[in-house]
């Protein structure tokens, strides 16, 4: 998963862009599990994932209603579709994807 900054969100945001953000906290444990998670599915999906400390960005944490980490934001078309706030395992967040992926072209 490569690594975003709080800018560069805003810019897939209003660009149009479709994949998965991944928004966590380094000392949170439960964000540790979530990111072993997600790196099996982007090799099993092949959506792009990127990744943001929330620790760094405050003002997208309050512009986009974050309430929780780990939180992965489902974007189709520069527009967040979902928030997923829970991550129970591999083949329950694959078939959650799967829903909005396997019809879409991701760019």
């Amino acid at each position: 998963m490569k690594e975003i900054s709080q800018d560069e969100i805003f810019l897939i945001l209003n660009k149009n862009h479709t994949g998965l953000i991944y928004l966590y906290t380094p000392l949170c444990g439960t964000c540790q599990t979530a990111s072993k998670i997600l790196s099996v599915l982007e090799e099993l999906l092949h959506v792009p994932i990127a990744q943001a400390n929330l620790n760094y960005a405050p003002d997208l944490a309050i512009n986009l209603s974050i309430e929780s980490v780990p939180c992965l934001l489902i974007v189709i078309d520069g527009q967040i579709i979902e928030k997923l706030y829970a991550f129970h395992s591999v083949p329950y967040l694959y078939e959650k994807l799967n829903q909005w992926f396997d019809t879409k072209k991701v760019r």
